[in-house]
């Protein structure tokens, strides 16, 4: 990747490895669905009048239908679904099931005609990474019941097929347009299961409020635009590797701030979880021909 692929990558694997903290702070007073809607609103309330500001909204809005496919294949679907998922699975076992995004993507792009080709090594690096998961965050599987099981299934499917979505349709919407509308879209569909609620965000002590603000701010409208940026830059299969990186963020940051025991298992998996993510988005090698007409062709690098 470019430079400028690989800074908006780590970005992005720090960003969207703080809402594990910052939700887990957030729902011991606020309960999920609400916590779901008010980082939409905060999110929008930053995104949308700059997309009006910027005279970006009618333009987008000519492509609705792929913005609201990209809706409710990133956050509509799959965050509703995780709530519900996550009250019966461990979030290890629901970790590790969404570790099988960026395999949906690469299967994904190939039923879709990506010419992207996936090698040997970036798969293999793509095992490494699950393994280091495994390893992050162990295996439970107690509780593991069907429907929540195929409901965590649904969601690495809008993940995997959202980013082709930014890629193949939205070329030429702006992230922060597209961001903006995805999240007004999402905070509606929520607003009449969270505003019967909204007394808990009210009652909440200032360490929720503040977790609820940078969940909207940094973990939501900052990282929405930062990942159309990285779709584009890197394209839509390697971005999707962000989803190995996410859980060992989390980690660290759970034994650094919450004081959360330093296992062997973290002392293992994140070497692997990085070893695994620096060969998964290896650069696919171009292959090359010489030409009886070199003098006349133009090599492509």
């Amino acid at each position: 990747m470019s430079r400028r692929g690989w800074a908006l990558f780590l970005a992005m694997s720090v960003i969207w490895g703080i809402p594990y903290l910052l939700i887990k702070v957030a729902v011991d007073e606020v309960s999920p669905v609400v916590v779901v809607f008010a980082r939409c609103v905060v999110g929008a309330a930053l995104l949308l009048p700059w997309t009006i500001a910027k005279g970006q909204l009618r333009p987008a809005l000519r492509h609705w239908k792929p913005l609201l496919a990209f809706t409710v294949l990133e956050m509509t679907g799959p965050w509703l679904l995780l709530s519900y998922a996550e009250q019966t699975l461990s979030s290890s076992l629901t970790g590790l099931l969404v570790a099988a995004v960026p395999f949906v993507a690469a299967l994904a792009g190939r039923l879709a005609g990506e010419e992207e080709r996936f090698t040997p090594v970036r798969i293999a690096g793509m095992c490494l990474g699950v393994v280091g998961i495994v390893a992050l965050l162990g295996l439970d599987v107690d509780g593991a019941q069907l429907l929540p099981i195929l409901a965590v299934a649904l969601v690495v499917v809008g993940y995997a097929t959202a980013p082709l979505v930014v890629s193949r349709k939205l070329p030429e919407v702006p992230g922060v347009a597209a961001s903006s509308i995805a999240l007004f879209v999402t905070a509606v569909v929520y607003a009449p299961f969270a505003l019967p609620r909204a007394g808990q965000v009210v009652d909440a002590s200032g360490e929720a409020a503040v977790s609820l603000a940078a969940l909207g701010v940094v973990c939501t409208a900052v990282a929405l635009a930062l990942f159309f940026a990285l779709i584009r830059e890197v394209g839509p299969q390697r971005a999707l590797v962000i989803t190995f990186v996410n859980p060992a963020v989390a980690v660290l940051l759970g034994v650094w701030l919450l004081g959360e025991p330093f296992t062997l298992g973290i002392a293992v998996g994140l070497p692997l979880v990085l070893a695994g993510c620096a060969l998964a988005t290896r650069r696919t090698p171009v292959r090359t021909r010489p030409s009886e007409l070199a003098d006349v062709d133009s090599a492509v690098p």
